[in-house]
């Protein structure tokens, strides 16, 4: 008997290059870009993608018993009629909950003197009739009457905002698409600010929209010149101040509008200066203003609303502690950091003394403020969590320095702490910088060698990936793996510093930092070359597609999601939607030789070559307007052209989504079940 093995797809080569600098290079899958994007109705693309999930189908079919056995632990892991903390906000109460069974939240809330629960907005119910619906902001008038809300019915992150009369929960006939980010009313309720996407995907202008009138009539309040920049709206603690915030990757520049008078014009805060950040918050009369214009880990400085653009310095910037933010109260404001990688959250009096750190509990940690709404309160709410410690809502007491738990996330189908063990280890890398990596394994895990591990990174835009906890990673925790979390240059995990030690001209580093840790981790017994996987998605996709290229012996798999792979083309064609912002985090080599070759040197499509790579999956979304969907797919193209081994290459793309996959909480579960069982199958382990 014969069994007929599927073959994968092989897309053909069509005859295209560009010239840069002297250099011809040439993209023979180029055609694979739909010119009718963000539009996709090529038929000969299309017939390419379904190839490649069909494929995919068939590979996966044998494993699909096990993708279903992880599914099922994963989804029993979640409590499913889960609910968020109630917090105060005004006259109600706000939550979140989920029904049994439902993909989608529901919004609550009822009156603080007493009342009947209400439901304010069911997901469920406006996601009917999509495969896709996500959630963008919601925002409610001071007076508690009017909702606005904003969703995105396809995943391309173009939202549409819709209002409700929350007296009667029917909905206002007034509606505004193509919108994306923040929104807030006036204090009024008679004005939402929101911002206007163009076809760049770029938010350029800030909008005001006046309740009870077309769409088209909304007036312009801010325009942003600079297309490298985008613009975005919101509001300082205080409510006072509507913020109109302009920036890319490392200069920023603030707005202010009060709140009581909408139609007022903006008041600059201090004009942009290249590579100075800095955000707002109010108290009175006075601007706290957070920045990073003397130092890397950022400073508090305060001005006079009279004259927003006198700064005096007001805690001054630290050797060891990264101010990441700053929040105003009514009788206090707080700071957060990192003191050498470790969050922390500080209590500070305005008319000022020694400030109070409050002390948490395990020495590899992520905390934070949670969801403070009020102005004026006696007590915070905290967030916390570790690699062993589900996520947990605490209330500080102001008045005792006590912390009260109000609630620690349910795991249905048990999870025993002191079943497992997490590390916060420290790695040198080849130039001799201390890289620091979060692990979390078994108690009975043997560091000899044999054990399978898991690797995570990202690496970029000061993106820092806390050492957290996941229901999820427990399906390879308890299958014999590892976890670990490299908190590699680009991100900002030990500081801005940090961050810019791996972007631009030094780019690299973040990805010698991941390999130099998994060599560390081989090293001191976790796995062995071969009996590691990775992962990483957007610029954490990059970063797998460069492993690929430069270490391949070393990767048992690797899962790369909507992966940033195509990085000279993308960064050279300055009519796509986010390029332009971009230039700041890798360089622009349309004007700088430099950048175009270094870029060229790692950018993962460009080095693909004849060479044994390890098992890939690689994800795409059709919609996707930060990674288009052609960069995974000229990559896989070409990398089933160019690699001499027989090693598993799969290509999934979610024809009806966006950047991050599915959007029901469900149906996003099934795609990590896919890729444990992608690596489990890759490392033999698939009957586990």
């Amino acid at each position: 008997m014969t069994i007929d093995t599927p073959r994968p797809p092989v897309a053909a080569r069509r005859p295209h290059s560009i010239s840069h600098h002297g250099v011809t290079i040439e993209d023979p899958y180029f055609w694979l870009r739909d010119p009718s994007y963000p539009k996709v109705d090529d038929p000969a693309i299309l017939a390419h993608l379904n190839a490649e999930n069909a494929y995919f189908e068939a590979q996966m079919k044998p494993y699909a018993p096990l993708v279903e056995v992880l599914f099922r632990e994963m989804k029993g892991r979640l409590k499913e009629d889960e609910s968020s903390v109630p917090q105060k906000d005004g006259n109600f109460l706000y939550w979140r909950r989920f029904e049994k069974g439902a993909q989608y939240k529901q919004w609550m809330r009822k009156p603080v003197v007493g009342g009947d629960d209400e439901v304010i907005l069911d997901e469920a119910k406006e996601a009917q009739g999509t495969e896709f619906f996500r959630l963008g902001e919601i925002a409610i008038t001071e007076d508690d009457r009017i909702m606005a809300w904003s969703s995105d019915t396809d995943g391309s992150e173009r939202f549409t905002i819709q209002f409700r009369d929350l007296a009667t929960g029917k909905n206002l006939a007034d509606a505004i698409p193509g919108t994306l980010g923040g929104m807030v009313f006036s204090k009024d309720g008679q004005s939402l600010f929101y911002g206007l996407v163009n076809e760049n995907w770029r938010i350029d202008r800030i909008m005001r929209h006046t309740l009870g009138t077309p769409a088209v009539s909304d007036q312009t309040v801010y325009i942003e010149p600079d297309r490298g920049f985008q613009a975005g709206v919101g509001m300082t603690h205080d409510r006072n101040w509507i913020v109109i915030a302009a920036g890319d990757n490392e200069t920023s520049e603030v707005h202010l509008i009060p709140s009581n008078n909408p139609e007022t014009k903006p008041l600059l805060v201090r004009a942009r200066r290249k590579g100075v950040e800095y955000d707002v918050e109010a108290h009175g009369d006075t601007l706290f203003i957070h920045t990073n214009d003397t130092s890397p880990q950022f400073r508090l400085v305060t001005a006079p609303i009279a004259n927003p653009g006198d700064w005096t310095e007001r805690i001054a910037p630290s050797t060891s502690f990264y101010m990441t933010d700053v929040t105003t109260f009514a009788d206090f404001f707080v700071v957060e950091g990192r003191d050498n990688g470790l969050d922390q959250v500080e209590l500070h009096k305005y008319e000022g003394g020694t400030p109070r750190r409050i002390e948490f509990p395990e020495a590899s940690y992520s905390a934070g403020l949670d969801e403070n709404p009020e102005y004026q309160v006696s007590s915070l709410r905290l967030s916390y969590e570790s690699m062993v410690t589900p996520d947990t809502i605490a209330e500080y007491s102001l008045a005792t320095d006590t912390m009260k738990t109000l609630k620690v996330q349910e795991i249905p189908s048990g999870y025993d702490a002191d079943q497992y063990v997490t590390e916060r280890l420290e790695i040198t890398a080849r130039d001799g910088i201390t890289v620091p990596v979060s692990v979390v394994y078994r108690k009975d895990f043997r560091k000899d060698g044999n054990g399978p591990l898991y690797v995570y990174g990202y690496g970029a835009y000061g993106i820092a990936i806390p050492p957290g906890f996941s229901t999820l990673r427990l399906s390879l925790l308890d299958r014999g793996f590892a976890y670990a979390i490299a908190h590699i240059r680009g991100g900002d995990d030990l500081g801005q510093q940090w961050q810019l030690e791996g972007k631009l001209t030094k780019r690299t580093n973040t990805f010698n930092d991941f390999v130099d840790c998994t060599k560390g981790l081989i090293a001191l017994g976790f796995a062995r070359p071969g009996r590691v996987v990775a992962a990483g998605g957007s610029a954490g996709g990059e970063l797998m597609g460069v492993i690929a290229n430069t270490d391949p012996d070393l990767w048992g798999a690797l899962a790369a999601h909507v992966p940033f792979v195509d990085v000279l083309n993308t960064m050279l064609d300055d009519s796509l939607p986010l390029t332009p912002g971009e230039f700041p985090e890798w360089g622009n080599p349309l004007e700088d030789k430099d950048a175009f070759d270094l870029i060229r040197s790692y950018s993962p499509y460009d080095q693909v070559k004849a060479q044994d790579y390890p098992p890939i999956l690689a994800t795409a979304g059709l919609n996707d307007p930060r990674v288009t969907y052609w960069e995974p797919a000229k990559w896989v193209a070409k990398l089933r052209a160019a690699k001499t081994d027989d090693n598993m290459l799969l290509l999934k793309t979610n024809m009806g989504a966006g950047h991050g996959g599915k959007s029901g909480r469900f149906e996003s579960l099934r795609e990590d079940a896919e890729e444990y069982a992608f690596f489990l199958w890759q490392l033999g382990m698939a009957a586990q």
